[in-house]
Formats: C-alpha cells, sequence, structure tokens
C-alpha cells in the first residue's frame, strides 16, 4: 500500500463465519481496520466479547486484542461505507439435489449496494460455481452504482493453519477489468507477499473449485485402495507405504475420511456449472461418490465385527469433521452418516471429542463420556478422527478390565500390537486381519 497504488483503511467483511472470521484476524494484524457485519446477533455479541465461535490457533487471541480497536461487530456496514467491502458469506448446496444455494451471495451484494459507492472495490472471498461472481453480484452493484470495481480472489486455507496461510499461500485475483484487478492485487499485496494474477472473474472461480476437487480426487484413490485391501486380506497401508518409497511420481494418499465445508460442497458447485456448460466431469462426481460412502460403510463394518450389536455400547472417539489440524467444525462429519446405520441396528452411542462441546454430540445423537468412562463402559470403540489427544491414548492403561473387544482404528493412530496384546481385536480403514487362533 505504498506509492500510486490505492490504500484500503476501511475494509468491510460481510459474512463472519469461518472464511470471513480468519480473514478479518489476519488483516487487523496487518494494521486494517475492519468492520464484520453478520446477521446473527448471537454470533455478533461473542464476538464482540473477543470470543471466537470457531476454533482457529491464533484468531481469539487477535480479537481479544483488537475489538473495538481495529475490529468492529455490526449488522451492516459503516452508513459512511468502507474502502474495500469483501464477501465472506456461506454458498451451500442442497441435500438432495446439490444444486448450489447463492441467495446469501445476492443478499450480501445488495447490502454493499446499499451502503457503498462505485468507489469501493468488491471482493467474492466466498467459493462460487464458475460464473456466479459475474451472474449474481454484479447486476446488484450495476443496478444501484452503474459502473463496478469487481474482483473475486478464492480462499484457498486449511483449517488449523488459517492465519498463517492467509499471509503465506499466494492469492490468486481475477477482475472485471483491468482497473478492478490493479486494486484488488493492492488490497491483497498488503496481507501476502505473493500475489497471482489471472484473466479474469471466471478464471478465478475456477482455481479455487479445482483445487479442491483434485484434493477429493486424491483422497477417494486411497480410499478405493483401502476398500480393495479389505477384501484381498491386505493392508492398505503397507501397500501405499512401499508404492509411494523413492518412486518419482505422484504420492498416493492415505485412505481417510474426507469432509469439512469445502470438500464436502465445492466439487457440487464445480458439477453444477460443468453442467450448464454441457459437460458433466465424472471423475469427480465418481471421487464424490467414493468419499461420500466411506462413513456409512465403516460403520457396517464396525458392526459385523461386533457381531450381534443390538444393545452393545459403542465409544466414538472424534466427532468433527478431522482431527488434525485441530477442528471443531462438524461440516461433512463422518458421524452423520454413521449413525443412522448405528442406530438402526439398536448400538448405544457414546461420544468423545477434545472441541467439540456436549451439547452437539448429543444433537448427533451420541452421549457425552470422558474416554475414561468410555472404555470402562463401552464394548468397542471406533477411532474416527487422529486428533493428538487419540495419538497418545494410553491403551494399556484402558483397556485392562474393559469389556471392550474390538478397535478400529480409522487412521491407524494406535499401537496394534498393545490393542492385541490385551485380546482386543484391532482394525483401521481397509484393513480387517483375521483374529490369532
Amino acid at each position: 500500500m505504498t506509492g500510486e497504488e490505492p490504500e484500503f483503511r476501511q475494509v468491510g467483511i460481510i459474512g463472519m463465519g469461518y472464511v470471513g472470521l480468519t480473514l478479518a484476524a489476519a488483516l487487523a494484524r496487518r494494521g486494517y481496520e475492519v468492520h464484520g457485519v453478520d446477521t446473527q446477533p448471537a454470533l455478533l455479541d461473542t464476538l464482540a466479547k473477543g470470543r471466537p465461535h470457531i476454533f482457529e490457533p491464533g484468531v481469539e487471541d487477535v480479537f481479544r486484542e483488537w475489538v473495538g480497536r481495529r475490529i468492529f461487530l455490526s449488522h451492516d456496514l459503516p452508513d459512511s461505507g468502507v474502502d474495500a467491502a469483501i464477501i465472506c458469506v456461506s454458498t451451500p448446496v442442497g441435500e438432495s439435489g446439490h444444486d448450489p444455494y447463492l441467495l446469501n451471495l445476492a443478499a450480501a451484494a445488495e447490502h454493499i449496494a446499499k451502503r457503498c459507492s462505485p468507489d469501493t472495490l468488491v471482493v467474492v472471498r466466498s467459493t462460487v460455481p464458475v460464473g456466479a461472481t459475474r451472474s449474481v453480484v454484479l447486476p446488484k452493484l450495476l443496478d444501484a452504482w452503474g459502473s463496478a470495481r469487481l474482483v473475486m480472489a478464492p480462499e484457498r486455507t486449511i483449517q488449523g493453519q488459517a492465519l498463517r496461510e492467509l499471509v503465506e499461500l499466494p492469492q490468486v485475483v481475477g477482475g472485471l477489468d483491468d482497473e478492478s484487478l490493479r486494486r484488488g492485487l493492492a488490497l491483497f499485496g498488503g496481507l501476502s507477499a505473493q500475489l497471482v494474477p489471472v484473466s479474469g472473474l471466471e478464471t478465478a472461480e475456477l482455481v479455487k473449485l479445482v483445487n479442491n476437487c483434485h484434493t477429493d480426487v486424491i483422497y477417494s484413490f486411497g480410499n478405493e485402495v483401502a476398500r480393495l485391501t479389505e477384501r484381498l486380506g491386505l493392508d492398505p497401508l503397507e501397500v501405499i507405504r512401499a508404492t509411494n518409497v523413492d518412486y518419482p511420481r505422484p504420492d498416493i494418499a492415505k485412505p481417510g475420511y474426507v469432509g469439512g465445508g469445502c470438500l464436502s460442497k465445492d466439487p457440487y458447485l464445480l458439477l453444477s456449472a460443468a453442467g450448464q456448460a454441457g459437460y458433466v466431469p465424472s471423475l469427480i462426481e465418481a471421487a464424490r461418490e467414493v468419499n461420500e460412502d466411506l462413513p456409512a460403510h465403516v460403520a457396517e463394518r464396525v458392526l459385523a465385527l461386533m457381531g450381534e450389536p443390538d444393545g452393545k455400547r459403542l465409544l466414538v472417539l472424534g466427532w468433527a469433521y478431522k482431527g488434525w489440524p485441530p477442528t471443531d467444525d462438524m461440516r461433512g462429519t463422518p458421524i452423520a452418516s454413521m449413525m443412522p446405520v448405528f442406530t438402526r441396528d439398536g448400538v448405544r452411542v457414546l461420544g468423545h471429542d477434545p472441541l467439540v462441546g456436549d451439547d452437539v454430540i448429543r444433537q448427533y445423537g451420541g452421549e457425552p463420556a470422558d474416554i475414561a468412562t468410555g472404555f470402562a463402559t463401552a464394548d468397542a470403540v471406533l477411532v474416527i478422527t487422529d486428533h493428538p489427544e487419540y495419538r497418545a491414548l494410553d491403551v494399556d492403561g484402558l483397556l485392562p478390565g474393559s469389556n471392550v473387544r474390538l478397535v478400529y482404528d480409522s487412521w491407524r493412530v494406535l499401537d496394534e500390537s498393545r490393542v492385541t496384546g490385551h485380546g482386543v481385536r484391532y482394525a483401521g480403514l481397509g484393513y480387517e486381519p483375521a483374529v490369532a487362533r
């Protein structure tokens, strides 16, 4: 923000979910005056007290230091407008047809059009189908102003490392025109050292979707390997490890659950845009199907290995969608697909997660339990996430005297020999070794 480049002293962020919250913290640390906007009074009240509603390392420290000084929360943008308004609202897909829901995007654009002016740089940060920035946001601005400065700059951080990645990751920026692009690069140049200008709004939109769809495909292949080794009686980790050792091609991913707000949604945004263009990306479609089927498949395998599960207790460790980096995010969590299977067969599910609250566990149908109580009363244990707390479990102290006869360790974070040494069966994704007789 030097020389002839425009300065952005006041930045508005529409939507204080995960994307908006972390961006607000990152910009405040860089010296910007940030105006966070959201429609949820309880959320705004919590943030105004310096208590973020989402777990993300470093964010709470920033809010505690800068709320009321650099960070301001409200239902609306300031009457005087802001230099840049960044749209970070949710863009979910329907549960059945997976059609994109873009009314939040349109509402955010309308709010900016009412509170700001054509001099305001408008940034779409939300993940959207290709073409949505131009077809949904731009008309609202043009109707109100007659002209607009508009860029698309997708969020690409991973939960648990957002504040670091917002500074270190290259920021992709696509503009409506040359002046929009220039201003967009100036804004994000105050945040990140590396900028990647692209030719237009649609290119920037597709960059984000391609990033996440590629990740989804990579993970799906590891899960396909696990489904195969399960049938063949082999160890997927051994196969994948031997495949990757010093082999100069892309590494194969370990099997694992694929959830979160992005990977469980973005493939459908790309499929929607592709369908409108007359093309069906069958690989992306198949990868999503493989990954979405995994939790229910594991639930069925756990029931089969438990044997006559009706009335038995199952301790489930890990209710967030992932354990590393740690998060409390329940979007795309495996347990959502597993619980109907367990309920169908009369299994009583005890639940534990280091970051997910007891009320959330109850909401999903579980009974909150601490680890010691869970092991003492359960008949089987299912480890869903690789949270560091679970990696450090003292199975030698937890298993003796318990009724546990099966440990299904999805990520293989426990010592198999220690588990089996107590006469307990051990299994994992794609790995079900025969019980020694």
